[in-house]
């Protein structure tokens, strides 16, 4: 068995109850490594065309990495991938913490999980083996309670916990799926899938006789401390001191924090919001992810007043800070940082939530909502009682908050009366908070990303010219400005959106690894593979193992009939400007991202009328079992 693994896949199927082990050769390990790419490849071989996203055929699967539990940073990560109940697509969504290295040392690589139980269930890896237990005691419980009961019935305080809270349950559409009651897979809505299924929670312990061991530990040593000891002369040292939150007010005078439901990029509460606010009023303490030297995570108190955050629910990272502020015009922190505890006690995604939050709000505004739709509540910009309320019915699927918990773009689709001109969404996900008015070829990614709009799927277009020698690692050698999507834009976006396709399915953080800002560039990253796998990797590899996993989700998402037709931005992004700030004025051409379209897909080698894989382009990435399913 390659170095950096154990050989073992956990299947689980809950219909039958029964467990098995699956021992895949080192041929699939170097050609999948792990994370997205694997979990895809049960995707594809197993969740039947046209299944119900909430039903019993959809498949959802768990996966690490080969550098899942070494002794470096960024290395805990953790991706689940099944069909998508917001999008009727692939979903894909990774997450951090300690949950991840556990898994691993409880000795699995991932788990494949299919059918549902008759009755709640939880499982319960530990030492190599596996059981699933009654949950029916754990059922309607938020996810602090949770990891209380099953480390007091298990007797282990020190285990790690991945649940589905009640918003699972209940099939909120862009439910997450929770570790540490603060750690989110938010995207995508996999904590719906995970909860359609009866499955409460998953409990891992590991041990030391399950650690993976690496091929070159002392080349690993000499990489992980030249991180320790250069993050601070860093470009990655502002994540350790204010975490993702140190962009809000940045972002907010560049004309790039979405407000008012992308009515415009400046927000003039941004300082209210901000990284420097919370630091100084309400930060407990910086926490990490397993061997993680930046600590980037927040965790934040609140003991008086109407907005009490216990610090076992961490605290807002940026998207929560935008979407549960300058989306709904709010700049109470405290209400915000209370929402964000809403959404890990229920176990939502954070972006997908308040940018629902803040289309109703517009909504409301328009009158196109009403007192009448909501219960009585006034969902205007900048009442954030009323957000905070929403908040809470969305997760419980109460009132108007059950219609919301379908996400804005079906919620549009039930409510009617021109609702849908207001939506930011692609392919059913709501937009994050980075803009492509001032960011192009994130307007690009947004629109062909295989699961909707996602700010982690390629490099953002500002560090083309800020770092010019990391990016030539990747060929890229003739920067444009952020404002430009000429074909040598396009080609910026393809080629790293390559590499974090692969940093998806090596399972490595992005904010640890990368080709720009991050503490590691994408030559140590190579280093590092080889160093725990033992392989003679490349950077071509890496960005063939990205490429083999792009097609892959493309694939997934043809069969289901998803293809250019759904590559496209939200209306509003063509006809309303931007009012305020350094984008006053600025709008997007639908001209100009059609033909950036037809350069990407081009240069993906897909088909350029209808945005799908061709037999050539699978074959091109050894994926030619794939283009014979399709019947290419």
């Amino acid at each position: 068995m390659p170095y950096g693994y154990h050989g073992r896949i956990l299947h689980v199927d809950l219909t039958n109850g029964t467990l098995e082990i699956e021992t895949p050769d080192e041929h699939f390990y170097r050609k999948y490594m792990g994370g997205s790419a694997m979990g895809l490849y049960y995707a594809l071989k197993l969740i039947p065309q046209g299944a119900d996203p909430l039903g019993p055929e959809n498949v959802l699967i768990l996966t690490t990495g080969p550098m899942t539990g070494a002794p470096v940073s960024g290395q805990s990560r953790l991706t689940a991938t099944a069909k998508s109940p917001l999008t009727g697509g692939i979903g894909d969504s990774q997450s951090g913490g300690y949950f991840p290295a556990e898994l691993k040392f409880a000795g699995f690589d991932g788990i494949v999980i299919r059918g549902r139980a008759e009755k709640p269930v939880y499982l319960w890896l530990h030492d190599g083996e596996a059981e699933l237990r009654d949950a029916s005691h754990l059922w309607g419980k938020v996810t602090g309670e949770v990891e209380d009961l099953i480390k007091q019935e298990l007797g282990e305080k020190k285990m790690e916990i991945l649940q589905v809270g009640p918003a699972g349950e209940k099939g909120v559409r862009f439910a997450a799926l929770m570790n540490m009651a603060n750690r989110a897979n938010g995207r995508t809505g996999m904590g719906a899938v995970m909860g359609s299924k009866n499955l409460k929670a998953i409990a891992v312990k590991g041990s030391s006789k399950w650690r993976p061991k690496v091929a070159d530990p002392k080349a690993l040593r000499e990489i992980s401390r030249w991180g320790a000891q250069n993050l601070e002369s860093s470009d990655a040292a502002g994540l350790a001191l204010l975490g993702t939150s140190e962009i809000v007010v940045p972002q907010s005078k560049g004309g790039g924090l979405p407000t008012r439901n992308w009515e415009s990029g400046y927000f003039e509460g941004a300082e209210k919001i901000s990284g420097e606010r919370m630091y100084n009023e309400i930060l407990k303490e910086r926490d990490t992810c397993y061997g993680c030297v930046i600590r980037c995570k927040r965790v934040v108190e609140i003991n008086e007043g109407p907005y009490k955050v216990d610090p076992r629910y961490g605290g807002p990272e940026y998207e929560t800070l935008a979407t549960f502020g300058s989306y709904c015009g709010i700049d109470d922190l405290h209400a915000i940082a209370y929402a964000n505890q809403i959404c890990n006690m229920y176990g939502m995604d954070t972006i997908s939530c308040g940018a629902t939050i803040a289309w109703a709000m517009e909504c409301f505004e328009h009158g196109l909502i009403t007192t009448e739709d909501t219960g009585g509540i006034e969902l205007r910009f900048g009442n954030a009682e009323a957000m905070v309320k929403m908040t809470e019915m969305i997760a419980k699927r109460e009132g108007f908050g059950d219609i919301l918990a379908e996400g804005s773009a079906r919620a549009a689709q039930i409510i009617g009366r021109g609702t849908e001109e207001f939506v930011v969404a692609v392919k059913g996900q709501e937009v994050p908070a980075h803009m492509p008015h001032v960011k192009r070829s994130l307007g690009l990614i947004y629109a062909v990303n295989p699961f909707g709009a996602d700010h982690q799927s390629s490099e953002h277009d500002p560090a083309y010219k800020a770092y010019p020698e990391r990016m030539a690692a990747l060929d890229l050698k003739d920067p444009v400005s952020r404002l430009v999507l000429n074909g040598e834009k396009v080609r910026f976006a393809t080629v790293t959106q390559w590499l974090y396709s692969a940093m998806d399915t090596v399972n490595v953080c992005q904010f640890v690894y990368g080709p720009a800002w991050q503490l590691y560039d994408t030559e140590q990253l190579v280093q590092m593979m080889r160093a725990v796998t033992g392989w003679n990797v490349t950077v071509h590899e890496l960005l063939e193992v990205g490429r083999r996993r792009l097609n892959m989700l493309r694939a997934f998402n043809a069969r289901e009939g998803i293809g250019r037709d759904q590559d496209k931005l939200p209306k509003k992004f063509f006809k309303q400007a931007l009012k305020g700030g350094k984008s006053d004025g600025i709008i997007l051409s639908e001209e100009e991202i059609e033909r950036a379209k037809d350069l990407y897909y081009a240069m993906n080698g897909w088909d350029v009328e209808t945005g799908t894989p061709t037999r050539a382009a699978l074959e091109s990435v050894s994926l030619g079992w794939l283009a014979d399913m399709l019947g290419l």
